[in-house]
């Protein structure tokens, strides 16, 4: 039998034994991380494929997800872009205790859309640019992770009046895609399959793990799609997806138990 076929019944398997196998096929909305984005299409594709419940996805900064949700935005699940937001959403009362994990650990890279650069430390020491891009720190740990480099290697204050801010890391890639910037801090699960550009995936001795925690939000508790996501995002089709991507997920599984 091959992986995939094992895979696939396995993936069955989630759902029959949580019981969502016999159930009217149903909608979640999920509030994505803008880092996830092109992963999340490919997950909520097999989702429903397994499931047959539709995912709903909404893209933006981690941050603004947060506010949002505390004013009442109607999500039902956030897939976050760090593991603080979803973990205070349950302090809140507004998440499920026992249903906030980690689902991808995110790695950092330096990236330029002009092929056959060598980026390094160096490059960011000798600023030899007009330009970099980050996304905003506030609110986005990419961004966040983008300074904790910068500092780590002494040179934010030199390169602060070069640095341009999105509002995501999605529009931080937008920037450095239309020339709006030389470089730019984004994430490696956003170029992994580009032929154009070159990146620097940086070590992560240089800043924090980017734990990136989902949780399912009390206003979907009783939804039986989003809690058939939330098993899906623990399979190990989920996984294999999650790091083709460009996410690690090796240390997830043990984490999670």
């Amino acid at each position: 039998m091959t992986n995939s076929r094992c895979s696939i019944i396995l993936a069955a398997g989630i759902f029959l034994v949580l019981g969502f196998g016999n159930v009217r096929a149903d909608t979640v909305h999920v509030a994505v991380a803008a880092n996830f984005t092109e992963t999340a299409r490919e997950l909520a594709r097999e989702f429903k494929n397994y499931s047959g419940h539709e995912a709903v996805l909404s893209f933006g900064a981690s941050g603004q997800f947060y506010a949002q949700i505390k004013e009442g935005a109607p999500f039902e699940v956030f897939l976050s872009a760090d593991d603080a937001r979803p973990k205070k959403l349950v302090e809140d009362n507004l998440g499920v205790a026992d249903e906030e994990f980690t689902y991808a650990v995110g790695k950092l890279v330096l990236w330029s859309r002009k092929p056959g650069l060598s980026l390094n430390e160096e490059t960011l020491k000798k600023g030899d640019f007009s330009k970099i891009a980050i996304a905003n720190p506030v609110a986005a740990p990419y961004g966040a992770a983008a300074v904790e480099v910068m500092k780590a290697l002494d040179i934010y204050d030199e390169l602060l009046p070069k640095i341009v801010q999105g509002n995501s890391v999605a529009q931080t890639f937008q920037f450095v895609n239309t020339d709006n910037a030389e470089l730019g801090f984004i994430a490696l699960s956003q170029i992994p399959n580009r032929k154009e550009g070159s990146w620097w995936i940086v070590p992560d001795k240089y800043y924090k793990e980017i734990d990136q925690d989902a949780v399912l939000l009390k206003s979907g508790a009783k939804n039986n799609a989003a809690r058939a996501f939330m098993a899906f995002l623990r399979s190990s089709v989920a996984h294999s997806i999650i790091q083709k991507s460009g996410y690690a997920t090796d240390a997830i599984a043990s984490r999670n138990k």
